[in-house]
């Protein structure tokens, strides 16, 4: 990512402040899952049995350098054209943190050839297949997050899927067991997310906390302020560029500090369950989906604009 970025937020952020300097050598020495397990590619049956039991799993080399490059490229330039509607660092996921959908007019960025690229990456076909037991899921979003140096808050843990509320609450909450017996969470996995590293993930530069077996757990999420320390830890770290982090996102996760010098981006894929659907927003053109693989069509079916329908493409800081 680009690191020119990174080192001017950086210093605006006074990284030699004595309270990150602390900060920096606690992460150093602790930060990161013990005996975090990083697959590789052709090992799917054990991909999936870590996901069904951790809720998580990463697989290195997903993408090539060529891949990786190009991933990176476009998330620079996506970078730049938000952090220009932000000069104060708000961000619209707490301070220096952004999300690559809620900054789109689209809520997604699929209208841009990266996250096309993704489509049709051949671990995450076989591995989301796997979990799903089916070929039959569909896309949701291209969307995904990055922080800036600077961005020295954790972010609440929380989850990205949510029981059943009544319509005029929210349209994003599809299972509803009128019994009152069942959540979503006892259920097989609705609905995953696959991050791509651009660059690598480190100790210092923000890797995403995942508490190992929490996708379904009912005990509520804690606070921040009543959060162990063992899971501010737990983070998803050393990873290198070109893996992929596969989630199920009804598991507790959140952001940690980058006290790094560089931008720490993690595009990702958002994958319904065959038999799960929530709303979907348009988020490529009719002339966009002709020039995809079959592939990449199949997927992302529900996602495209009608061939008639123009398609307002764009940076903004509160997706409508």
């Amino acid at each position: 990512m680009d690191k020119a970025i990174g080192q001017a937020e950086a210093n605006r952020a006074g990284s030699d402040d004595p309270e990150i300097a602390a900060l920096r050598a606690h992460l150093e020495a602790h930060n990161g899952i013990k005996g975090l397990e990083i697959l590789q590619p052709g090992d799917t049956g054990h991909a999936v049995d870590l996901f069904r039991r951790d809720g998580f799993v990463v697989i290195a080399n997903a993408l090539n350098d060529e891949q990786t490059e190009i991933l990176a490229t476009g998330c620079r330039e996506v970078t730049a054209e938000i952090l220009a509607l932000d000069q104060s660092r708000k961000g619209n996921r707490g301070s220096h943190r952004y999300s690559f959908g809620g900054c789109s007019l689209t809520r997604s960025q699929l209208h841009r050839p990266e996250w096309q690229m993704l489509l049709d990456i051949p671990v995450v076909t076989e591995v989301v297949t796997a979990i799903f037991e089916s070929s039959d899921y569909v896309l949701r979003a291209a969307s995904g997050d990055f922080c800036l140096p600077g961005a020295v808050e954790y972010q609440p843990l929380h989850s990205d899927v949510r029981d059943w509320q009544a319509p005029a609450t929210t349209p994003f909450s599809a299972f509803h067991d009128p019994r009152g017996q069942l959540t979503i969470r006892d259920l097989p996995c609705p609905y995953l997310c696959v991050n791509f590293l651009p660059q690598a993930v480190t100790r210092l530069n923000g890797p995403t906390r995942q508490i190992p077996g929490t996708q379904h757990s009912r005990v509520p999420i804690p606070s921040l302020a009543d959060e162990p320390e063992w899971m501010r830890l737990s983070t998803v770290c050393p990873a290198p560029a070109g893996a992929i982090m596969i989630r199920d996102v009804r598991a507790w996760h959140g952001g940690t500090p980058n006290i790094s010098d560089a931008v720490r981006a993690i595009p990702n894929l958002e994958f319904y369950a065959p038999w799960f659907r929530e709303p979907i927003v348009p988020g490529i053109t009719y002339r966009d989906f002709k020039k995809l693989s079959d592939h990449a069509q199949r997927l992302v079916r529900h996602c495209v604009a009608d061939s008639g329908e123009t398609l307002v493409t764009g940076a903004t800081l509160r997706a409508p």
